[in-house]
């Protein structure tokens, strides 16, 4: 098939399919995989746990650089999406290339920015978290994470090859892409850590190995994916030259959503420290609260992921209609995604901790800390969908403010306090505070994006909103 026909078949199912039938067809491999993601990521901790509650501990105090890993390649990837299928949505097609090939010397340059914090910056990141007080777990964390970073080329290689599958709207190959990453994973993760078929018991590091592998085969299938499928996008680097112009484009949408991402990152870093001065167990409750959570709210950024290339083109395309109901569609979507999460925390948390191997004190405190986290999910959904919002129509900044103001400003301030006023029960509830006020400050945001972005489209009818 000729690039021509490929790039039509691209405008027609971008801007003709019905509205129900395309976020279903570019959101649900997305969904799925993502799913997967967070289940083998759960499945990780789950056989590091059998190691110990220290190892948990340790794998746990990695999260927050883990996290700046992924800030970055996801929110440059953001910005790849919006700039691309924008330009998809214009017919522009040289851009649409142009940005592909941009980006990926951007993925480039931020794999060796992390080979180089992971050989200098692993062991005063774990130092500082610990004070001295468990060599053991100083030990673990800093093997798993240098491996983890070091190799971080996966990982990237990764974002890139899926954002542009998903960019031209081939979500499959990215669901793909990531299911054969997170199966290796899985597979990988005991015979490593325990030494199964013959190899030596590697512990931690058996799973930190097991993951960058499941990252390279991943973004391996999806390069696969590209070459075969994608006429799109052309991802020869013969005669490439860097566009300036296009890399602000790509970073003035990615850069917010790195920084609002990063600022997870700080906030796991902070809330560790304040949880270390309780107890490990605290901070291993914590770990294993973002990897339950993570079973929950991936699926609904793999939505998000799904949408941002349609309200994006939309958009570009003057599709005023069709943007409004993916918005309202994704909205409903999110919400009984995130109420079955908040049913789970609040109605078996015990069943939930079990997984991990929970020792007495540890299901003491996760219990209680897993039941009044879980109220944030009843708000949470709102927001990551008000920020998809913002990313898509190159107003990411929304999303920075929000993502500052809920994590910095309120979350952790809200936390100590808690922490020197009522103890470690308190702590937890600096999370439902915090997401009160992101509704709040988001419901702002959207309301002043469709006055000034939304309601200023034509009203033209647009093909397949109705059905």
């Amino acid at each position: 098939m000729d690039s021509k026909n490929t790039k039509q078949m691209t405008e027609n199912k971008m801007g003709v399919m019905p509205v129900n039938k395309l976020v279903w067809n570019m959101s649900f491999p997305m969904m799925v995989s993502m799913l997967v993601q967070a289940l083998y990521n759960i499945v990780d901790s789950i056989f590091v746990a059998q190691l110990s509650e220290d190892a948990l501990t340790a794998v746990s105090l990695a999260f927050p650089l883990q996290t700046l890993v992924i800030a970055v390649g996801a929110g440059t990837g953001v910005g790849i999406n919006a700039v691309l299928s924008k330009s998809l949505g214009e017919k522009n097609f040289k851009k649409a290339n142009a940005t592909a090939l941009n980006g990926g010397f951007l993925y480039l340059m931020s794999y060796l920015l992390f080979l180089v914090l992971g050989f200098v910056a692993v062991k005063p990141f774990y130092a500082s978290q610990l004070k001295g007080s468990s060599p053991e777990i100083f030990g673990m964390g800093v093997q798993y994470l240098s491996i983890v970073m070091i190799f971080s080329m996966g990982i990237f290689g990764q974002f890139f090859f899926e954002r542009l599958l998903t960019s031209t709207g081939k979500t499959v190959f990215s669901m793909v892409s990531q299911l054969s990453g997170a199966i290796t994973n899985i597979v990988l993760d005991p015979i490593l850590i325990f030494g199964l078929l013959g190899l030596p018991k590697m512990g931690v590091a058996g799973a930190a190995i097991a993951t960058v592998i499941g990252q390279c085969v991943a973004a391996a299938v999806a390069f696969a994916c590209n070459l075969k499928y994608n006429h799109e996008i052309d991802l020869s680097f013969k005669g490439f030259r860097l566009n300036r112009a296009l890399i602000g484009n790509i970073y003035m949408v990615g850069i917010p959503s790195i920084i609002m991402q990063s600022i997870g990152s700080v906030m796991t870093y902070c809330m560790n420290k304040i949880l270390i001065d309780f107890s490990s167990t605290a901070t291993a409750v914590f770990g294993v609260y973002f990897k339950l959570q993570s079973f929950f709210f991936m699926p609904v950024f793999g939505l998000n992921n799904g949408i941002t290339p349609i309200i994006a083109y939309s958009y570009g395309a003057q599709q005023k209609r069709r943007m409004i109901k993916t918005i309202k569609l994704s909205m409903r979507i999110a919400f009984g995604l995130l109420l079955f999460g908040f049913a789970g925390f609040e109605l078996v948390p015990q069943v939930l901790l079990k997984m991990f191997d929970a020792s007495g004190e540890m299901m003491e405190i996760g219990c209680r800390a897993l039941r009044v986290i879980g109220f944030h999910f009843l708000i949470a959904w709102f927001c990551i969908i008000a920020g998809t919002v913002f990313q898509a129509l190159g107003k990411a900044v929304y999303s920075m403010i929000v993502s500052i103001m809920r994590q910095l400003v309120v979350l952790v301030p809200a936390a100590y306090i808690l922490a020197e006023l009522g103890g470690l029960d308190a702590v937890w509830w600096a999370f439902p505070i915090a997401e009160l006020m992101s509704f709040a400050v988001s419901s702002i945001c959207l309301a002043n994006i469709y006055k000034k972005i939304i309601k200023p489209l034509p009203e033209g009818r647009d093909v397949g909103v109705s059905s």
